[in-house]
């Protein structure tokens, strides 16, 4: 079997561009659902820790998802990628922004869904480069102008209507990363 030292990384880019992709936007989507629900059913007060641990928890629920969906992200006899690697990394500097959205957040709680909700789509960028698709610039744009939108327009529905948007954007990112390859 070939080492990721011996595949050239067009050859590495071209087997990660052949995955599904699907485990980590279906966590994404059932953790900022769970978020959506809180928002509709509890006080902002709860709603706040539910956007943090469920927002928090979708690398943790994509692992679990990803052996559903055939990916099995901690598949140890899988060859090593460069591009497995870096899409980590995007993962990591998602969670790196908390380190911007608690301190607005500290400021005005509302802040959270706004701060959290574009900061952590912008990993989709990225993928975009990595897989030759338009569906991660799809993803972050429209998710980052849908979210600053509906912050401005429904302040007293932020909890609400904003997860609702990052649940619907997922939907249908997920629907057109299941049908790339027929683009492929």
């Amino acid at each position: 079997m070939m080492t990721e030292n011996q595949r050239t990384l067009e050859q590495q880019k071209e087997e990660f561009r052949q995955k599904k992709l699907l485990a980590s936007p279906i966590a994404g989507l059932i953790a900022w659902l769970a978020v959506a629900v809180s928002g509709l059913f509890f006080p902002d007060k709860i709603t706040v820790w539910v956007l943090f641990i469920a927002t928090g928890s979708i690398v943790y629920l994509a692992m679990g998802i990803s052996k559903l969906t055939g990916e099995d992200y901690l598949d140890k006899s899988k060859p090593k990628n460069t591009f497995d690697r870096l899409f980590f990394l995007t993962v990591a500097q998602s969670v790196l922004v908390y380190s911007i959205a608690i301190p607005f957040f500290m400021e005005d709680y509302t802040s959270l869904p706004l701060t959290v909700g574009i900061l952590t789509g912008l990993m989709w960028l990225p993928l975009s480069w990595i897989i030759d698709h338009w569906v991660g610039i799809f993803h972050s744009l429209v998710r980052t102008v849908s979210i600053l939108a509906l912050w401005y327009l429904f302040p007293s529905d932020r909890f609400v209507l904003i997860p609702i948007a990052i649940v619907i954007i997922y939907a249908v990112s997920i629907v057109i990363l299941n049908n790339r390859k027929i683009n492929i």
